[in-house]
């Protein structure tokens, strides 16, 4: 298996296990730590790392690993939920617009274009301005920031092998339209749409994490790696770890993100099909 392939790379490995690592202490924060993520001691305020806090405290006595665990699962779910969306809408569309063509196509290439013109951070302010901040404002304006990405791919995809002798074989036995697309053009075009949204996924945990430092992500007390960021900012001289331990989150993960999708890319050889195709 592709993914299994990926890990036994020595790059691979040491990525896998860092982001298998961020998911686990997400998915187990409230058994990994003692405290609370949302319960303030003032007394406890500004504590550098120590046994009792081995990532320090906050301006409100809250402990930064807890929240930092927490906060994973805020930008890891709010980031996997979205692109996954995206993916599934991004490759529906594409496929569609791919294979029918002509007008179709166009109408649906000009929407994507115009949006593939803008930047994703803005595309994702504009979103929130109209929806409004919190978690549900995020993942509408992750998902809608990257499904040109996803759309275009796919159309490319489908429209390198939709002329296949396969495909042809299929409709000269009467298949249908949807029987051609989701049973013989879709699968083979998954690969490279899937490796895409992983990378994808790396680059809205940043953008996640930039609505959060605004102020337009998940709101207090929910804790998000951007927003921990934004609180640690004016902090920086007086405790300095409460930006730097989520800033180091954000950038580790990505690029282990990263170096694993590019160990994923060469475990399924897709730099080959996309020449050959």
């Amino acid at each position: 298996m592709a993914v299994l392939r990926a890990l036994r790379t020595p790059k691979g490995s040491v990525a896998g296990g860092w982001i298998i690592l961020v998911i686990l202490g997400a998915v187990f924060a409230p058994v990994l730590t003692p405290y609370a993520y949302d319960v303030q001691s003032l007394k406890e305020a500004y504590q550098p790392p120590s046994f009792a806090h081995w990532l320090g405290t906050d301006e409100f006595g809250r402990d930064l690993l807890t929240r930092l665990l927490y906060g994973a699962r805020t930008s890891l779910s709010v980031s996997g939920i979205a692109i996954g969306v995206s993916v599934f809408i991004g490759m529906v569309l594409g496929a569609a617009a791919g294979y029918f063509g002509k007008r179709f196509d166009q109408m649906i290439m000009v929407v994507v274009d115009l949006s593939w013109s803008f930047p994703e951070i803005l595309v994702a302010l504009i979103l929130v301005a109209i929806i409004g901040p919190g978690i549900t404002g995020t993942l509408v304006a992750i998902g809608v920031a990257y499904l040109a990405q996803f759309t275009r791919l796919t159309r490319a995809q489908i429209m390198a092998i939709k002329s296949e002798t396969y495909v042809e074989a299929a409709r000269s036995l009467g298949a249908s339209h949807g029987h051609v697309l989701f049973r013989h053009l879709l699968p083979n075009a998954l690969a490279p749409v899937l490796v895409s949204g992983m990378l994808a996924t790396g680059d809205a945990i940043i953008l996640e994490a930039t609505l959060g430092f605004f102020g337009l992500g998940a709101q207090p007390p929910t804790p998000s790696w951007g927003a921990m960021m934004s609180s640690g900012t004016a902090l920086l001289f007086k405790a300095p770890w409460i930006i730097i331990f989520p800033g180091l989150a954000v950038a580790i993960t990505v690029v282990a993100i990263n170096i694993y999708g590019d160990a994923l890319i060469r475990a399924l050889d897709i730099r080959s099909r996309l020449r050959a195709a």
